[in-house]
């Protein structure tokens, strides 16, 4: 083979792959959002039976394939919206479920790679459904993926004696051979972060005449079920010491798993060859066989396998404060409009923490640790506002009194405005960020000494917010007034910090730059404090506050409503089409 000709073979492989992993997460992304946000809800909800939650990560494993689904769960994990012990089965099923959609693309279906490209993209045309778009996204995804496979496979075929020759040493006969398979196939998946791409290769590779025997493709099947770890392990580097151990688990269980395949493949193999006449097949049933035997040696230990993780994974710091959205209060609507506003306190101080760092290490110097810190509380506000949204949809079916649902509608604002503060949080770390690489954008001591105490004032105000969020809270008004005052107190000293700092610019004391960057900062704070007024405005209201004597007090659901008459758009349309104040 001349230089030339290994040149294309390398790029027309790695070509056949980027479509394979390409399409893998276009059909990913249809299926998950085609599947809505209820799949998400079922996943916080229904984890505490280790069943349910296998089952529901086996079906979030064959959508989105197992190293993005770990990673789902490490962000709930360090969102507070699920333990350790809860998230070990959904983990388990995610390996299960990316091994059942690996199983579908095991299936000789390269010849409808085309059709499913062009029937995906004419439905994504031709239909305004969001729904129908999002299944014809997934048919473009699943034949690009397809189209990949069949690219591999025919690059590698009139080079199948050549590429035998070096991939010889992949056999599972000797131990030597299978773990050298196991590495292989474990770096390259660490690499790209994707199991399912690694052992469509293997398909690839199969169909194409270069693997002959399940003795050299059930190696690589082990070493990548390894390698997808990586991913959650990546994706826990900053959280919470809850998330660290999930991931942590994630990785012993395939480690576990792979030792014991390694071990019983002299049993396993001649067994799984007799699945099937087709290896590409024999090494897909090998595939979901693994993962099932994975299944059912830990999901019998779940709670002790919880306890081991976290004796061998020590910390100093507590664990994240869990999130108080139990669903066994909605049916007591007084205790979960409580658990709600401990929700929101529980928010406040993952905001706080974030500020924090904002303030005292970000803007003098920042560490990479820090910045993920920061990141990933606001990850972690986004998920609990979705959670929360849910809890309180579900909360509205019971039969409320008319106090209780205005309430509920206060409590989704303050919720909002949080979510808010969270992003205007992470600006100011971007913006630090931004700051340090510009070598103009210094101040001078009094300056600065002005901008910091305008952060000390918003540290005030979080402050109070934290604390107008007890739900034991007697007099919700006078602390929200006091937040309020707060608000005044800072919006003087803004207007001055800002006067202080045009001046500045203007006599050329300080750089443009400087003045642009400080802007900046400042009118992050000022939205902070703008939200956390909006919050106040609403504890004050009438209708926000906790009535004791019923916090006992059951709701049963309510009725289903009578469907409401139809508006006529053209009672509406033609207001808009008055065009003199255009």
């Amino acid at each position: 083979m001349s230089h030339g000709e290994l040149f294309f073979l390398i790029f027309e492989v790695l070509g056949g792959l980027a479509l394979f992993i390409l399409g893998m997460g276009i059909m990913s992304e249809g299926l998950r959002t085609a599947a809505g946000s209820g799949l998400r809800t079922l996943l916080t909800k229904t984890t505490a039976n280790r069943f349910a939650g296998l089952a529901l990560g086996t079906l979030l494993g064959f959508l989105v394939h197992s190293s993005a689904a770990s990673v789902m769960f490490v962000g709930f994990i360090n969102a507070g919206l699920m333990n350790l012990a809860q998230s070990v089965a959904p983990m388990l099923g995610t390996n299960l479920g990316t091994s059942l959609s690996m199983q579908l693309v095991s299936f000789k279906l390269t010849d409808y790679a085309y059709v499913g490209i062009v029937v995906g993209l004419a439905l994504q045309m031709a239909f305004p459904r969001p729904r129908v778009k999002c299944l014809g996204k997934a048919l473009v995804g699943f034949g690009l993926l397809f189209l990949g496979m069949k690219v591999m496979s025919g690059a590698v075929a009139p080079h199948r004696d050549l590429l035998r020759q070096y991939l010889a040493g992949i056999d599972g006969h000797a131990l030597s051979g299978r773990l050298l398979g196991v590495g292989l196939a474990f770096g390259l998946t660490a690499i790209i972060q994707s199991s399912g791409a690694t052992i469509g290769m293997a398909f690839a590779l199969a169909d194409a005449g270069v693997f002959d025997s399940l003795w050299q493709t059930y190696p690589i099947v082990i070493g990548a079920q390894i390698g997808t770890c990586a991913t959650a392990l990546l994706g826990s580097i900053g959280t919470g010491i809850e998330s660290r151990r999930a991931a942590i688990g994630n990785l012993l269980t395939n480690v576990n798993n792979a030792v014991l395949s390694i071990l019983l493949a002299p049993l396993w193999i001649p067994l799984l060859e007799g699945s099937s006449a087709s290896l590409v097949r024999q090494t897909a049933n090998t595939h979901t066989f693994l993962m099932l035997q994975n299944c059912l040696v830990f999901l019998p230990i779940v709670p002790l396998y919880a306890r081991f993780l976290r004796r061998i994974v020590p910390s100093l710091t507590p664990p994240p404060e869990p999130s108080f959205l139990r669903p066994e209060l909605l049916a007591t609507p007084e205790q979960a409009i409580a658990a709600c506003l401990a929700e929101l306190r529980r928010v406040a101080r993952l905001a706080a923490k974030s500020l924090r760092l904002a303030g005292e290490t970000i803007l003098f110097s920042h560490t990479s640790r820090d910045v993920q810190a920061i990141r990933l509380n606001e990850q972690a506000i986004n998920e609990i506002k979705l959670a929360m949204k849910d809890y309180l949809a579900r909360l509205t079916r019971r039969r409320l009194s008319k106090r209780q649902a205005i309430f509920v509608q206060y409590i989704d604002r303050c919720m909002s405005a949080l979510e808010r503060i969270g992003d205007h949080i992470e600006t100011l770390c971007t913006l630090s960020l931004r700051r340090q690489h510009s070598s103009g954008a210094v101040v001078d001591r009094l300056s600065f000494s002005l901008f910091f105490q305008l952060y000390e004032a918003v540290r005030h105000v979080f402050k109070l917010l934290i604390q107008s969020f007890d739900p034991d809270l007697e007099d919700r008004a006078a602390v929200a007034d006091r937040l309020l005052a707060a608000r005044d107190d800072y919006m003087e000293g803004s207007l001055a910090t800002r006067n202080h700092f045009n001046e500045e610019v203007s006599r050329r004391a300080m750089t443009p730059v400087a003045g642009m960057y400080f802007s900046e900062y400042i009118a992050a704070l000022d939205r902070i404090v703008r939200h956390a007024r909006n919050i106040a405005l609403a504890e004050k209201e009438p209708q926000f506050w906790i009535k004791r004597s019923k916090l006992g007090k059951h709701a049963e659901f309510n009725p289903e409503p009578e469907p409401q008459p139809l508006v006529d758009p053209r009672d509406f349309l033609s207001r808009l089409q008055d065009e003199d104040d255009i």
